[in-house]
């Protein structure tokens, strides 16, 4: 959107995926030494708006983008996504961080599907007794130390019923996930609903209080309302 307006735009990747897909804009890979080095970077480059659409998990860096906005004087906004609410047939079990997902893990051994990415897998090697299932965007460099697992490597978004054959594939009798929100990711939430699977749900973080959108065109929206001025942004 940002480019077919013809707006100045730099995409920041964090650099997890390898292969990221290509996009329209400018492209920087990496972090940025926090909040001081964000600062830097977004006055060095005369930035005048911040679009923050990390993950909803990213927790430091969304934290970052609030106190750099401030003390850089740019305009800030979070592209987030609409938390998930559990509905009827939904069988959750909340908890707020891994570590309380990896310690409600304790007891006998289940078949696990950890919708989780590759970030948070080893902290699971502490329940060691479980069959886990793996989904991964990119093939690991080396494998996950989890004694008993089965790895995918596929890229989304996913549909309800080819989450639902996976997880009847695999025998999976529980699924992590973090409450990630949106639709992209939901599908894994309502095959487990659809299979009557409980859930161990983990929370969002809580956030500095900031300026939030659900949806692309909101931004869009406030990119034409919010401080500075919108004749020559840069985002």
């Amino acid at each position: 959107m940002l480019a077919d307006r013809g707006v100045t735009a730099t995409l920041s990747y964090a650099g997890r995926t390898e292969r990221p897909m290509a996009q329209p804009v400018p492209v920087r890979v990496g972090g940025f030494g926090g909040v001081a080095g964000l600062v830097d970077y977004l006055r060095d480059h005369r930035v005048t708006h911040l679009v923050d659409a990390t993950h909803p998990f990213a927790a430091t860096m969304s934290a970052h983008a609030v106190e750099a906005a401030r003390q850089a004087g740019v305009a800030h906004v979070a592209l987030t996504r609409t938390a998930w609410r559990a509905q009827d047939g939904d069988r959750w079990t909340h908890v707020a961080t891994i570590a309380d997902a990896v310690a409600a893990l304790a007891g006998p051994p289940r078949r696990v599907m950890l919708a989780l990415g590759r970030m948070h897998v080893d902290a699971f090697a502490a329940q060691p007794q479980h069959h886990y299932l793996l989904r991964f965007v990119d093939a690991p460099a080396d494998p996950p130390p989890l004694p008993h697992h089965n790895l995918v490597v596929d890229r989304g978004p996913f549909s309800v019923e080819c989450d639902r054959a996976l997880m009847q594939k695999h025998a999976i009798d529980w699924v992590v996930s973090k409450n990630a929100g949106g639709t992209g990711a939901q599908a894994k939430i309502i095959a487990a609903r659809e299979l009557n699977l409980p859930v161990l749900m983990i929370d969002r973080p809580v956030l500095p209080v900031r300026t939030e959108c659900h949806a692309p065109q909101d931004v869009m929206h406030w990119l034409d309302h919010a401080a500075p001025s919108n004749a020559d942004r840069g985002v």
